[in-house]
């Protein structure tokens, strides 16, 4: 259906129309809209060629609205005022930016960090989502996604490395207890091991085996459930330093173990100006960055 209007008169000529129509005047239209007598003159008669029908009757001294004029005048005028208040109306809503990260970096890393972003940051509305799944930047609408990845990147993508996966085994100290630290690998091995599904246990004690112990979908419930005391978990240090800083958290043992991908921070290059998007990138390269 869409198919068969006619396309719409130009900007310039409805705004020309509007603003004689107001006026009542060619010369005023002008002044207001800093261009000349003539140009607004030739701005209506193209669009009465465009209607097919006279919109102004030139008299002496300025001009009247024909019937048929006045009418789309004042359709016109609505349609402007619509196209005002909606951008008033958008103007005054805060930038949102949307940034998918995935679960546990948004429950470890990004969350206990949102309210200093805030207080940075007030002008900026942050929308979080948080899934493993790989962003569509353009389907989903998302500005920036946390992932764990790796080079090259294509030449669409502007990339900064966050972190890289240097995992600790960490336990409560309730758990623990009076036993002295750090602990061998063979004492560790027969402690509960609180296991994610990335599954790096096997590789941590160089071994082929299966090891026993409670079995996560995500890594963020594994720490909880070492936070709770319920065993080991090990994990990537930068999602465990505020708890061992704070001594909810313990590690057990001296060995550590570096693997990939990295953790990176992504959004696609444009020309296009988005000072709340680059604000909240450089944000998280200054706060969420771990050396």
């Amino acid at each position: 259906m869409s198919g068969s209007y006619r396309s719409l008169p130009s900007l310039n000529a409805l705004r020309a129309f509007e603003a004689a129509g107001r006026k009542l005047s060619f010369r005023a239209a002008a002044d207001e809209l800093f261009v000349t007598q003539g140009a607004v003159a030739q701005q209506v008669r193209l669009l009465e060629e465009y209607m097919g029908f006279a919109l102004f009757q030139r008299l002496p001294k300025g001009v009247a609205l024909t019937s048929q004029g006045a009418i789309y005048f004042a359709e016109v005028t609505r349609a402007f005022e619509i196209l005002k208040k909606a951008t008033t109306q958008i103007l005054k809503e805060p930038d949102t930016v949307t940034i998918s990260v995935t679960p546990t970096f948004a429950a470890k890393v990004l969350l206990p960090h949102l309210s200093s972003l805030t207080n940075a940051l007030p002008e900026v509305d942050l929308r979080t989502v948080a899934t493993e799944s790989i962003a569509d930047f353009d389907r989903e609408q998302v500005d920036i996604a946390v992932r764990l990845t790796h080079p090259p990147f294509p030449d669409t993508f502007e990339t900064q490395r966050l972190f890289k996966q240097k995992l600790v085994a960490v336990a409560s100290p309730h758990l623990i207890g009076d036993t002295a630290l750090p602990i061998s690998l063979e004492y560790l091995r027969d402690m509960p091991l609180l296991h994610d599904s990335h599954n790096h246990w096997p590789r941590f004690f160089r071994t082929t085996d299966k090891l026993p112990g409670a079995i996560f979908n995500q890594t963020a419930l594994a720490m909880d459930a070492a936070l709770a005391g319920q065993g080991v978990a090990i994990v990537c240090q930068a999602f465990v330093q505020a708890d061992l800083l704070a001594g909810r958290l313990v590690q057990v043992c001296k060995s550590e173990l570096t693997v990939e991908p990295d953790y990176y921070l992504i959004r696609k290059r444009t020309s296009l100006p988005r000072p709340a998007v680059d604000a909240i990138w450089d944000w998280c390269i200054k706060n969420l960055a771990y050396s």
